[in-house]
């Protein structure tokens, strides 16, 4: 376990916080962007900026008319702290890198959103010692960004721990009033049910607080699913537990519902084709729900060479696809069309990079901590957290992650 420290003091904490108007007007007029509709933001792909081999994100908006992108993940310091860090390495203070993939994308008419929490890593929820703190550890990034949309990615194993949502959904109630307009989603695990026991202890949370976000979005994967059909099932019993929360009726509770997929081979091995995509995109906006959004657009591409399911990667889909595929479906959701290209009879792999030189072989005996990087299997890995003695690959949840071949 990684060791919990306290956060700013309450006092200060809330001061900040309380600025969070003041400082989002600020931070929009020089953020060099006009706000898109929400139905864009609702729409944004995850794009990890920084890892998994990220793509360009001016070519898949060009080939699809994407215009918002959904940035991963933003944490708590690897080392404790309640500050804002991409990926648990890259304070977000002194951060360029980030910043310039933005200035990429708004050049260009689009914005972003940015997500908070996701699996693995110490989020601010967890660190932090109040929804106050939480709050304005997140109003950093709002500021520096200039941001209109935040998602809150509240999974295992932060929401197994009641308070660190209660930091999390009490921060999001203070963005959302400090901020107006901002662009509020909150995503969690997704069942055949709807939503877990924690999910549902999420949503009780936010009632007790009276927070309503723009929606709350159920990831249907990872947990026994097969294909669209079990996805919209899903989607329909999500609906239900929405409606019985918060006494919403039906079209109110789909009003507030959104979808959040995994393209292609998923970590348990599930696989979500285009026509599932279709089939759920077709289900949601007929329904009339908020959000539509997969992870993730660093996945988005075909496997070079082709491994037709065998494997999941960060990297790409492990099924048959042109580049961007997935994409579309968001630009539809949002109600554009995507641009037409010449049909072709085999889809376009994704050209395969130049080889990354291999890092130290994995060593059995070694002690790795969180962005240590070894090579194993021809494959270069990243460690997540600390391990010893676990083979990088041997499980889908173990503390490695691919970082593709070397």
């Amino acid at each position: 376990m990684r060791p919990l420290r306290a956060c700013l003091g309450a006092a200060a904490a809330v001061a900040l916080a309380a600025a969070g108007a003041t400082a989002f007007v600020a931070g929009s007029a020089s953020g060099a962007t006009t706000a898109l509709g929400n139905r864009w933001y609702a729409a944004a792909p995850y794009l990890m900026p920084l890892d998994n081999n990220p793509p360009d994100p001016a070519a898949i908006m060009d080939a699809t008319g994407l215009k918002a992108f959904q940035l991963a993940f933003v944490l708590a310091p690897n080392g404790g702290g309640c500050t804002p860090t991409w990926d648990g390495t890259a304070p977000v203070s002194s951060d360029t890198a980030v910043q310039s993939v933005i200035n990429t994308i708004r050049s260009k008419g689009g914005d972003v959103s940015v997500s908070i929490g996701g699996y693995g890593g110490t989020k601010l929820g967890q660190a932090c010692s109040d929804p106050a703190s939480t709050a304005a550890a997140y109003q950093q990034v709002i500021t520096k960004y200039g941001l209109h949309a935040i998602d809150f990615d509240l999974e295992e194993p932060e929401y197994e721990n009641t308070a660190a949502i209660h930091n999390e959904i009490g921060a999001a109630k203070i963005l959302q009033q400090n901020n107006p307009g901002l662009y509020v989603s909150v995503t969690t695990a997704g069942t055949a049910d709807g939503t877990g026991w924690f999910g549902k202890q999420m949503l009780l949370e936010a009632k007790s607080q009276g927070f309503t976000p723009n929606n709350f979005s159920i990831m249907p994967f990872d947990g026994g699913f097969n294909g669209a059909a079990s996805q919209t099932g899903a989607l329909t019993n999500f609906n239900s537990i929405l409606q019985s929360t918060f006494g919403w009726d039906q079209a109110t509770a789909y009003a507030h519902e959104g979808f959040s997929g995994m393209n292609g081979r998923s970590d348990t091995g599930e696989i979500f084709t285009q026509a599932d995509f279709q089939t759920v995109l077709d289900y949601a906006t007929s329904h009339h729900m908020d959000r539509f959004t997969f992870w993730s657009l660093n996945r988005d591409r075909q496997c070079s060479p082709p491994d037709n399911g065998g494997r999941t990667s960060g990297t790409c889909s492990s099924v048959a696809q042109n580049s961007w595929d997935f994409a579309a479906y968001s630009v539809k959701f949002a109600g554009a069309t995507p641009p037409t290209t010449p049909p072709t009879s085999t889809p376009t792999p994704t050209p395969t990079p130049s080889p990354n030189s291999c890092k130290t072989a994995w060593s059995a005996t070694a002690v790795y901590t969180a962005g240590n990087e070894v090579s194993y299997g021809k494959h270069n890995w990243k460690a997540k957290w600390w391990t010893q003695n676990e083979v990088p690959g041997a499980s889908q949840w173990g503390p490695w992650q691919d970082e593709g071949a070397c």
